[in-house]
């Protein structure tokens, strides 16, 4: 027999004669349940007609209202006529018995007990009046009350004989005025509830003549009804026909042997104590294991959503670093530009003051030419004295030439004259005369040879005075220019050391951006260092570059620049910058 089989009068509702009810939800796992086997619904049944759910009750008539105040009126009566019978024999044996000292105590005793029943119970009418009743205030009512009984009896008890019928009989005739006030109570407080809270259904009550006729199992039905909320009476009878034909059925499957029944079989006898119907009992399993299934789904969904949540979290996180990779590569991207603008600037200006080095060396040279012109120049007024001189010289000249050719035009004569004397003998005058001419015709020539020296001398002392005065003019131009290239290239400088100053505080920023330790900044700076002295680290090799780097920077420039005493450390620093750079880092590309 498989669990679902089910009998044809109990599990099948199509074949229950019995009229269909509607059943309250059933709970959705018996091992859920906490402090029981399982979960009992708030209602497992709704009334049938005729019990149960009623109309809103319509407004009271005057006569109503009449018989109403009536009977509060009648219960107050009630409660004086109580509290006056119990009053005086409370304070007396409370004096006496209960040694409160004086009478005055005993009283205050009685009075306080009286107080304090009417106040419980005005409570408990107004609460139930409010829809918030306290259940539990009714037990000390009842308490207090039955205590209030006892006192009374206890202080008309005989002392000196044993208790008779008519002392019994006394004793429960004092217990009847606040039994009856205190069911007063009770009926008024049921009253209230139904008035107030007409929409709860009303228990259903077990005939008498049934807790006369099998009083054991009326009773099981009762701490059932009672247990799991089941207000409806013929409902509760239904369940147990239902359970007590599925039960038949089952002996009868089973040839009378239950024990060859299997557990889920028997879920209908075992859980009927907990509410449960025999088709909720016999679900069970299959809704079990539908609950486990989802719950396995639901597990294995959380799962999935678990590594999804930690799949977008590595994600995002990815994203982050990414972005922060980014953003920093654009800033190094940015301090690289300035920092080569700051390079080619510094480079401008180097070039600008090697320029102008040249230049106040060509000045320098151009005051030593324009001192030699000075001297050429002192030179020159003494060739020109000198020139001056020779022409008196040449003034003196021409006059010995007219006067050694008036010497000759006499010779000629004297030539003439000798020669007319045809063959004279010539005299020693003569001769003497002859050799005076040829004299003054070697002098004359020796100062015709002076003249044009002193003569070509003056031309060529004009000629370099006139190269001096325009080399003179060319160094005075190329001084001005010198000195305009000067400022220019001091402005440059100054410009160039401004943005090398900010291209350094930004990578200052951007290392304490990316948190690096001060060796790493030291490492970074002496990178730059290099870079700014002209370092072109492309193609070498890492013996290269280091060679290259220690020829760019000098140890003393990274103590100086560092603040590093040791230079060891100095050129640990060199090294691992040149390993840098040949790893790839370049921060001005």
């Amino acid at each position: 027999m498989t669990i679902t089989e089910l009998p044809r009068n109990a599990a099948d509702p199509a074949l229950d004669p019995s009229p269909p009810t509607v059943v309250s939800q059933t709970p959705d796992l018996v091992s859920d349940a906490s402090g029981s086997l399982s979960w009992a619904p708030e209602k497992v049944s709704e009334p049938e007609s005729g019990t149960g759910t009623k109309d809103s009750p319509a407004a009271l008539t005057t006569g109503q209202k009449w018989i109403v105040t009536a009977i509060v009126a009648a219960a107050l009566a009630l409660a004086g006529i109580g509290l006056y019978l119990s009053f005086a024999h409370v304070a007396s044996f409370a004096h006496t018995e209960l040694r409160f000292g004086t009478l005055t105590k005993g009283r205050l005793f009685a009075v306080g007990v009286d107080i304090g029943i009417m106040v419980m119970i005005a409570v408990d009418l107004v609460m139930a009046w409010l829809k918030r009743p306290i259940s539990w205030i009714r037990y000390p009512v009842w308490l207090l009350t039955a205590a209030t009984v006892v006192l009374n009896a206890a202080s008309g008890a005989p002392r000196d004989r044993a208790w008779e019928l008519m002392d019994y009989l006394a004793a429960g005739a004092h217990g009847v005025v606040p039994v009856l006030f205190i069911m007063v109570v009770e009926v008024g407080r049921d009253s209230i509830d139904r008035i107030v809270r007409p929409d709860e259904a009303e228990r259903d009550a077990i005939p008498l003549i049934r807790w006369i006729l099998a009083p054991i199992a009326t009773c099981r039905i009762f701490r059932r009804m009672r247990l799991w909320g089941i207000d409806s009476y013929p409902e509760m009878i239904r369940r147990d026909q239902e359970l007590i034909a599925y039960e038949q059925w089952l002996r009868r499957t089973h040839d009378g042997d239950l024990s060859k029944a299997s557990e889920d079989e028997l879920l209908p006898m075992t859980m009927a104590p907990y509410g449960y119907t025999v088709a909720e009992a016999l679900a069970l399993p299959d809704q079990q294991e539908q609950d486990a299934e989802e719950r396995k789904e639901q597990a294995e969904a959380r799962r999935r959503d678990a590594e999804t949540r930690k799949i977008l979290a590595e994600k995002r996180a990815d994203g982050e670093r990414a972005r922060a990779q980014g953003e920093l590569d654009a800033e190094l991207a940015l301090i690289a530009g300035e920092t080569g603008k700051a390079q080619a600037h510094s480079q401008a200006q180097i070039s600008a003051a090697k320029r102008a080095a040249e230049m106040e060396q060509a000045a320098l040279e151009t005051a030593v030419v324009a001192e030699a012109r000075a001297r050429a120049a002192e030179a020159a007024r003494q060739e020109a004295a000198e020139r001056k001189r020779k022409a008196v010289l040449d003034d003196e000249a021409a006059a010995l030439e007219r006067a050694a050719a008036e010497k000759r035009k006499a010779a000629a004569e004297a030539d003439a004259v000798a020669a007319a004397e045809a063959q004279a003998v010539e005299t020693q005058a003569a001769a003497e005369a002859r050799r005076a001419a040829a004299e003054a015709d070697r002098a004359a020539a020796e100062t015709q040879k002076a003249a044009a020296e002193t003569r070509r001398a003056a031309a060529e002392a004009d000629r370099r005075a006139a190269e001096e005065k325009a080399a003179e003019e060319a160094a005075l131009a190329a001084i001005e220019q010198s000195k305009k290239a000067a400022a220019e290239a001091g402005k440059a400088a100054s410009e160039a050391r401004l943005a090398a100053a900010e291209t350094e505080r930004r990578a200052v920023e951007i290392e304490d951006a990316a948190k690096l330790n001060p060796r790493e900044r030291a490492i970074r700076k002496v990178v730059r260092m290099a870079l700014t002295a002209g370092l072109n680290p492309e193609g070498l090799s890492l013996k290269d570059l280091q060679s290259a780097l220690n020829d760019a920077v000098s140890i003393a420039d990274v103590q100086h620049e560092l603040t590093v005493s040791s230079t060891d450390t100095a050129s640990k620093y060199r090294q691992e910058a040149a390993a840098l750079l040949h790893d790839g880092y370049r921060p001005m590309q």
